[in-house]
């Protein structure tokens, strides 16, 4: 469906090449400082003709709030957000009307509706995302007001060029101290001075070339976008079926053209024996200063039984190399007789720039719906009387609230925040 959350609800609207689109935000909390200024500077890192890297279409992607606010403040209420197309040129697909595009929807969507939209990829196009981006900055600043939590993500390979730590990984099987260390302090300012999205100046350079390779061949090339989240609130995620990374994977591959993740050590972690992998706990002190577990090594990515632990949760996306290409290709019409089709339409050679104010929208959502979760489940307990220390229940206990705070769980009654 076009709704993701449960309890901070978004639902995009927006085909390709209709007026325009947007999202409608439901659950928001009120009370949150919010105008167009707060939502913009991740549109804008979205939007098409950043580069030569990028698609040129046109489009400034300017977000105006219809609902929801009021004195530059949430209410509580629906949040409706859209935004105008401009460079609208659905002539650009008149071929579709006669073959389905190699790897595009074009079949299924016709398949599944009976009807499909005649210009561009309707829903399946990228255009769409405009609303997840949109509700994201929302969800992201209300978790960095309320726990301080950063979401930052960048383009780790584009082909079969890729960043050290990916080739070390995949020698060794876990994660370096060099990437450890840099999603401790990677940020977006570092990652928008490339092009590319990539921070390793060197490697970039090198994946400037191949995307520009891919453009001149009228041809496209895949990628990956690595994200960390960091600050994240402990206890996160709803185990069995909605375990916090099962969210973040359902929320990653409904992103287009996406086609694989990982989290934490992924694939890598199937070569390391159990004894070498394993996250051991150490008492930890919390960036607000309290005494706290926390493991020694981060191979599960912040979580574990499908729950945060309050360490950096950081996962891997993979995108494929963009369906539309301007080449000629040997394909059939609808009606089964063979051609050939020339897409004339505006298109990326490589979708991972511009995919990873995306990818933290989605992760932001994800976090923030779990958040309201779990606030709700602490809000609740707290009107009961305190529970006696039990076998079950190691005394003397000391649980993590959201925001980082430590406090003995007799105290969660009184949910605190700075």
């Amino acid at each position: 469906m076009s709704t993701f959350g449960t309890h901070f609800r978004v639902t995009t609207f927006g085909e390709s090449h209709c007026k325009g689109v947007g999202c409608i935000i439901d659950g928001c909390p009120p009370g949150l400082a919010l105008t167009e200024d707060d939502i913009q500077p991740q549109l804008t890192r979205r939007r098409p003709g950043q580069s030569n890297l990028t698609t040129p279409r046109d489009e400034k992607d300017r977000v105006t709030i219809l609902s929801g606010t009021e004195f530059g403040h949430t209410l509580g209420t629906p949040i409706g957000l859209t935004v105008p197309n401009q460079d609208q040129r659905p002539h650009d697909y008149t071929e579709t009307d006669l073959y389905p595009r190699p790897s595009h929807a074009d079949w299924t969507y016709l398949l599944k509706y009976g009807l499909k939209a005649s210009s561009g990829g309707g829903r399946a196009s990228a255009r769409e995302t405009i609303g997840r981006v949109a509700a994201g900055a929302v969800a992201e600043k209300f978790l960095k007001e309320a726990f301080g939590t950063e979401i930052v993500a960048f383009v780790s390979s584009v082909g079969k060029i890729a960043m050290p730590f990916i080739e070390e990984q995949n020698e060794n099987g876990v994660p370096s101290e060099q990437f450890v260390e840099m999603l401790n302090t990677i940020t977006r300012e570092q990652i928008d001075q490339e092009a590319t999205r990539c921070p390793d100046k060197e490697v970039s350079k090198k994946m400037t070339q191949r995307i520009i390779e891919a453009k001149e061949a009228n041809d496209s090339i895949g990628g990956t976008v690595t994200c960390v989240i960091r600050n994240v609130p402990t206890g996160l995620g709803e185990p069995c079926f909605d375990k916090l990374e099962a969210k973040l994977a359902h929320a990653m591959l409904s992103i287009p053209a996406t086609k694989a993740f990982e989290i934490g050590s992924g694939f890598g972690g199937t070569q390391v024996p159990g004894h070498l992998h394993n996250d051991a706990w150490v008492q930890k002190v919390s960036r607000k200063g309290q005494k706290i577990l926390g493991t020694k090594t981060n191979f599960s990515g912040g979580i574990q039984g499908g729950i945060s632990n309050g360490e950096n949760i950081y996962f891997r996306i993979g995108f494929k190399s963009p369906a539309t290409i301007s080449q000629e290709q040997k394909t059939t019409s609808y009606n089964g007789v063979d051609g050939v089709l020339a897409t004339r339409g505006r298109h990326d050679p490589c979708v991972v720039p511009r995919a990873t104010p995306i990818v933290e929208a989605m992760a932001a959502l994800v976090i923030m719906d779990a958040t309201m979760a779990q606030l709700a489940r602490q809000s609740a307990a707290s009107l009961l009387p305190p529970m006696p220390d039990t076998p079950l229940r190691p005394a003397p206990f000391v649980m993590a609230v959201p925001g980082g705070q430590a406090i003995k769980v007799d105290e969660a009654a009184k949910p605190k925040t700075e």
